[in-house]
């Protein structure tokens, strides 16, 4: 056999078992909608022999690229030619043009070989992962469970085996809190440092928190060299949104190097305490940082840093400063809408004095003021009214800009959310418990999530003094599907957080988070091995 034969079959192998995988992960999580096989050997044929394999000058495979035959799984918002780019939109069906989007074009540049895309939320504003076109996708841990969303399918299939490397977005938390969720791993990159071009979108225009696409990887070690390569390829020529700013070796270098790390340790986000579960993932990452000789600041006291529940409501308010109406206009007369997303609609559109008066209950009767505050000016805002909400997430974010400088840190570290995985349907309750990714969106830092370990009944139960009734709103949603028993098995991750445009330091500072667990460390499902015909 010739050598360019050997690895030509080599690359159909490796397809083929990734297909396989793929097809197993669907069959039990319902993970995936377009099912890319066929094109992609036909992609991978046509780049070896130099031939064209459709009419609309879609590049092929570049199989000297670094990704070369590498299959990539995509978030169905993802456009890739031949196929729809649904969003979970019924209205969006039919609507492929033949042509790929500008980040398939730069991935099939680099060699990469899309194989599937996954299942999302309709409007993308949900920690589920469901719609009419393509159903629910289920975590792969425990049936019944959400895999996360909005890029739920995608961290399904990868914990599953069923793709190394796949492609996310995130808004709110919607690649670290599904990598939280079913186990892998996930990096949020700051705006203008991945490219987002060649995509359809639920709430095109929304810039108050802009989303940005981000890497997903089974491994640290594939999450670490895809992001590099990347970057390094020069999306900027594929995006012009993207900053031409290439790869910066020497600070991930300098990360990883660095023999003493200053680490601040975000133990709440002042709305929802971590849960047992969640808070013992922390702690074991907190001293195992310690035990390597790392400074631990605790993020209290003469530590704290800015209003973190003033954070939470400009962010609600600025992305849904349309009052979900944009989301909305897509879905057909009938169709299933996440009852988060409901709760979004539903609120916003209250007749004025009606939601003045239930402020006024909420807050002097209930006496919760975490969940007053957050309806308070929950509805459609004006032109001028969102040009002040735009003035007040740029008066924040200098306050953290002070605060870091003040504090000297090379990175945060925290809960990617207050619980592990909730059941389907939870988001009627716990939509709004989002504080701890949803933040850093805010202020477009780069964060990255690791699985640490998993739900222990034995361990994580609730104190028996626990009583729910005394939580605000928002915990009270999120606390009220915790259950270490039905938890037990689910993915428990860490957040690890750096300033704006620092993927490298985040990235070199997640591998040495994971080189302390040592023999602790998270071990992802076994996928076996199979039989190649």
């Amino acid at each position: 056999m010739f050598l360019s034969e050997y690895f030509q079959h080599k690359r159909d192998c490796i397809l083929r078992a990734y297909g396989k995988l793929a097809l197993r992960a669907h069959s039990q999580t319902n993970c995936l909608t377009e099912i890319m096989f066929s094109s992609a050997e036909q992609w991978i044929n046509a780049a070896r022999t130099k031939t064209e394999v459709d009419k609309g000058g879609n590049p092929l495979p570049n199989l000297e690229g670094s990704l070369a035959g590498i299959p990539v799984s995509l978030k169905d918002t993802i456009i890739v030619g031949g196929y729809d780019t649904t969003v979970g939109y019924s209205s969006f069906v039919g609507n492929d043009d033949g042509k790929d989007g500008a980040m398939v074009r730069m991935l099939k540049d680099m060699g990469a070989v899309p194989h599937v895309k996954t299942n999302c939320p309709i409007t993308l504003l949900s920690f589920e992962s469901g719609n009419d076109v393509w159903g629910r996708a289920e975590n792969p841990f425990k049936k019944g469970y959400s895999p996360g969303g909005s890029t739920g399918g995608e961290s399904a299939l990868l914990a599953m085996g069923g793709s190394r490397i796949g492609v996310g977005s995130d808004v709110a938390g919607s690649v670290r809190l599904p990598a939280h969720w079913a186990g892998c791993y996930a990096l949020r990159c700051s705006t203008g440092r991945w490219p987002k071009a060649g995509i359809k979108t639920s709430m095109p225009g929304q810039e108050g928190v802009p989303s940005v696409y981000s890497p997903m990887a089974r491994t640290l070690g594939d999450l670490r060299y895809f992001t590099r390569e990347v970057i390094e390829f020069g999306p900027w020529r594929y995006d012009g949104t993207v900053h031409p700013l290439a790869w910066r070796g020497e600070m991930e270098k300098g990360f990883e190097q660095k023999e003493k790390l200053k680490v601040g340790v975000m133990w709440t986000d002042g709305v929802v305490d971590p849960s047992p579960a969640c808070r013992r993932a922390l702690e074991t990452v907190v001293n195992a940082l310690k035990a390597q000789g790392h400074e631990i600041v605790e993020l209290e006291g003469e530590h704290a840093p800015p209003d973190l529940y003033e954070g939470l409501k400009i962010a609600s308010l600025v992305l849904n400063a349309d009052g979900g109406q944009m989301f909305d206009s897509f879905r057909r007369p009938g169709e299933w809408l996440d009852t988060g997303a409901a709760q979004i609609k539903s609120l916003a559109s209250w007749w004025n004095p009606f939601r003045w008066f239930y402020y006024l209950w909420v807050k002097y009767v209930r006496r919760d003021h975490v969940w007053a505050g957050l309806v308070e000016n929950w509805r459609a805002q004006s032109a001028f009214e969102n040009w002040k909400l735009v003035a007040r997430r740029e008066e924040y974010r200098a306050k953290w800009f002070e605060w870091w400088n003040q504090q000297g840190l090379d990175v945060i570290v925290s809960v990617p959310n207050a619980t592990p995985a909730l059941p389907l349907n939870a988001m009627k309750d716990a939509f709004s418990s989002c504080g701890y990714t949803f933040l850093f969106n805010l202020l477009d830092y780069s964060a990255g999530v690791l699985p640490v370990t998993k739900v222990q009944a034995e361990l994580d139960g609730l104190p028996e003094d626990f009583n729910i009734r005394k939580l605000n709103g928002v915990a009270r949603g999120a606390y009220k599907y915790y259950d270490a028993e039905k938890m037990d098995g689910l993915p428990v991750g860490v957040q690890v957080i750096g300033r704006r445009l620092e993927e490298e330091k985040v990235l070199a500072v997640m591998q040495r988070v994971e080189d302390a667990l040592g023999e602790d460390k998270y071990q992802p499902i076994s996928v076996g091995r199979l039989q190649l015909e």
